[in-house]
């Protein structure tokens, strides 16, 4: 039996996870730790879930899809024109089919484990996860830049984004690189790594190139997601966990593209 403090420093432990993943779900930071929120504060009157779960990462993940969904399932409002287009996006998804592809890619549950947490079965959820990629990846296509200084990564990074039908704009390995080569062709994705080549940062990297680009998507690959994932503004909606697996970096990047995709990717 899990006691009071175990239950704390385990929900502690997984709660960057928990906001990532709501983030991702609902569109919007905000609408994502508001229900994250919510999660906790329902714990608190009621730990039972989570002791009745298979194991207890499955049982917060099951507590959270509980409020949101008693709440509606909904989507965060969209404050920005790429906002409100994802949100036109996420409609025409298949019901169920984006958190079951969430809970599997990025967060790591196995199919039994999104039964549990979505109350469903495991054959369902496999079929939602299918369904999911299908309809993203033939949904869009754009072109996409990578920021890292690792040329093997970066070569690895380049074959799965064009193994599933995007350009690869170019690879910078600096800060300096990189807003450079944003300057030359503006792209509709970045996938960026934190640490570069000269100790400069990722992070400011895509900053600067933000500053005149707003509405370009990002993804974040570290090895090191908690230092991201602070609580602080501005956090990303798309983050990746090093070392990640060609099918995680297939579904970010068919996620970022279909529900934060720009008018440039029409032209």
């Amino acid at each position: 039996m899990t006691s009071g403090t175990d239950l704390a420093s385990l929900i502690a432990g997984e709660l960057p996870f928990l906001r990532r993943y709501a983030r991702a779900l609902t569109g919007s930071q905000d609408s994502g730790d508001r229900y994250a929120a919510a999660t906790l504060e329902a714990l608190l009157v009621d730990s039972s879930v989570i002791a009745l779960a298979t194991d207890p990462r499955t049982g917060l993940f099951h507590a959270f899809h509980l409020v949101w969904s008693s709440a509606g399932a909904p989507l965060g409002l969209p404050d920005t024109r790429t906002s409100a287009r994802a949100q036109e996006h996420m409609a025409r998804l298949t019901p169920g089919s984006r958190e079951a592809l969430l809970l599997h890619v990025i967060e790591g549950f196995s199919h039994e484990q999104i039964a549990v947490i979505m109350q469903s079965e495991p054959a369902e959820v496999a079929a939602l996860i299918a369904k999911a990629v299908a309809e993203m990846e033939d949904a869009v296509s754009g072109k996409v830049m990578v920021i890292e200084d690792e040329a093997i990564i970066a070569m690895d990074i380049s074959d799965i984004v064009t193994g599933i039908g995007h350009r690869v704009t170019g690879v910078a390995r600096t800060r300096r690189q990189a807003v450079e080569l944003a300057g030359r062709e503006i792209p509709d994705l970045i996938l960026a790594d934190i640490q570069l080549a000269d100790n400069s940062s990722g992070i400011d990297a895509v900053n600067d190139i933000l500053a005149g680009f707003p509405d370009i998507p990002v993804i974040f690959i570290t090895a090191f997601p908690e230092r991201l994932l602070t609580g602080e503004k501005p956090e990303p909606a798309f983050l990746i966990t090093k070392p990640f697996s060609e099918e995680q970096l297939r579904s970010a990047v068919s996620q970022a593209m279909f529900f934060a995709s720009t008018e440039t990717l029409e032209a």
